[in-house]
């Protein structure tokens, strides 16, 4: 049953179409806003951060929603509670203070949307706040600073707040600012394209965090940091002429990585183009890449009870969550609606919606180890050598098949006795006569061409795979040399698509599409 109070058939052609979609949704979380409470509990799980940082986390992702609104002069739905709201989850003398920061801190990751918010929407916010409490608001947030965080995207989440302190004329810590970008300089591979962290995947996080992130700081930094703001736009240029490559005819993307429950994430990077008004491609197809995508998503049945977004992918699904996926994680996918700070008037709003420019049959990604093909009515991306080294729940699944569809989605494995609850699609499994399946997970060495992905793996360290993914026109093509001195059982798979009509997955296995 779909909820009834978001509207499923908006046509998401114009901004005040997209500007509904935004208010219903923020909308729908309303009955869940508690009077002296800065945070909103959406279900009766969480994340390994636990229930209080993640009812914050909750809050602070619809910023990603309100903010947008803010900039481009509508008032977001309850707009008098989300001021509330900070100012009680930034007062230490408050009950409901969000607290003190602490190493790895899941707040941190949530402060990035005040960051926005102070930057765009700073002077309508602050005018409600009396000096003693955007003194507790700047006090709260410059915990991002110096705290430990991972060595990944999670970089720019403190620069953002940097920002947001430099637009609302509050005191920068310049240092600061240059010891994260520093940071990330370790992992940039060239080309644009960025790994998640030292030795880290190149996934979703390439484009809905580094490059998103990186295009807000080049135009809202550009007076202060120009040489820096335009290397951030070189990059993100060089880097959309490959993930345009990652979405369909159709607007849907490959699912592919971690973190897929944010969704509409996926094409939060075109909304950043857009926003900062990066000339890579035309702002018709922008904006075609925009709306296609989000109206592909409103067919899928994403929303639970009244209106309020599921974990899962495109349907509800708790397997395929992380451990650090909250009832309110997917309301990062808001990030996307970024573009709504745009005016009326901005040429990607006055533009007329264009369809994806011709693309080759197929492209390859070297520094990612992908390849992606286009046929009508489906895309699908062969890849080799990626894996979260964090062994995030269903690592292998999301990263370390042997192909990805936009089409059929993949499937996670309920357990590893027995094929019934295997994930075979797009693997080789094998078992040592004893129905313990595993397929590869990490490469000893990968080699990307043109047409071909050779990989070398180890499912047992006396058992080598040298393993070839070739793209012969529309076919997908794959070549294994197993080198063993055991006996095994040997079992492969195809897309994950499950009868010839449908398509559609089976109730025993997790799937993502």
């Amino acid at each position: 049953m779909q909820p009834e109070n978001i509207d499923l058939v908006n046509p998401l052609r114009t901004r005040n179409d997209l500007r509904e979609l935004v208010s219903e949704m923020l909308n729908a979380v309303t009955p869940y806003f508690k009077n002296n409470v800065s945070r909103i509990d959406l279900g009766n799980f969480t994340a390994h951060y636990g229930q209080h940082v993640a009812a914050m986390e909750t809050f602070s992702r619809l910023l990603w929603g309100a903010t947008p609104l803010l900039a481009g002069g509508d008032e977001p739905p309850q707009f008098a509670f989300y001021l509330q709201a900070i100012k009680h989850g930034t007062d230490p003398q408050h009950a409901d203070y969000w607290g003190e920061v602490v190493p790895y801190d899941q707040q941190i990751v949530e402060m990035a949307a005040f960051g926005l918010l102070l930057s765009l929407a700073g002077d309508k916010v602050l005018a409600h706040f009396t000096p003693g409490e955007q003194e507790n608001l700047w006090r709260w947030l410059k915990q991002s600073e110096d705290q430990a965080i991972p060595d990944n995207n999670w970089h720019f989440f403190p620069i953002l707040v940097q920002v947001g302190f430099h637009h609302a004329g509050m005191p920068v810590n310049r240092e600061a600012l240059e010891r994260h970008f520093a940071a990330m300089e370790h992992y940039y591979l060239g080309d644009g394209w960025y790994s998640d962290g030292p030795g880290r995947p190149r996934d979703y996080y390439i484009s809905m965090g580094f490059h998103f992130y990186g295009l807000i700081y080049a135009r809202l930094m550009a007076d202060v940091d120009p040489t820096r703001c335009a290397l951030l736009r070189q990059r993100s240029a060089q880097f959309a002429t490959d993930f345009i490559h990652f979405f369909a005819d159709d607007g849907s993307a490959i699912p592919f990585g971690r973190s897929l429950t944010y969704r509409f994430a996926q094409a939060a990077f075109w909304s950043a183009v857009a926003f900062s008004g990066l000339e890579v491609f035309s702002p018709g197809v922008v904006k075609g890449l925009v709306l296609r995508h989000l109206r592909w998503w409103l067919a899928q049945p994403i929303f639970d009870r009244d209106g309020i977004l599921s974990v899962g992918y495109s349907y509800p699904n708790l397997v395929m969550a992380e451990d650090y996926n909250g009832p309110g994680s997917p309301y990062w996918g808001l990030k996307t609606m970024l573009v709504l700070a745009l005016a009326e008037d901005d040429p990607f709003w006055q533009a007329t919606e264009l369809p994806l420019p011709t693309l080759a049959d197929h492209h390859s990604i070297p520094l990612a180890d992908q390849i992606l093909v286009h046929q009508p009515g489906h895309l699908w991306m062969l890849t080799s050598g990626q894996l979260e080294l964090n062994n995030f729940v269903n690592t292998e699944a999301k990263y370390c098949k042997f192909a990805y569809s936009s089409r059929y989605g993949f499937t996670c494995e309920r357990g590893r006795y027995g094929l019934a609850h295997a994930a075979v699609d797009s693997t080789l499994l094998l078992a040592e006569k004893d129905n313990y399946w595993r397929g590869r997970r990490d490469c000893e060495q990968v080699v990307t061409s043109d047409e071909t992905i050779y990989s070398r793996w180890r499912p047992w360290h006396d058992v080598v795979i040298d393993t070839w993914l070739l793209v012969l026109g529309t076919w997908q093509v794959r070549v294994h040399r197993i080198e063993s001195a055991r006996h095994l059982d040997t079992a492969e798979g195809d897309l994950a698509c499950f009868t010839s009509r449908s398509c559609k997955p089976p109730t025993s296995q997790g799937a993502a599409g």
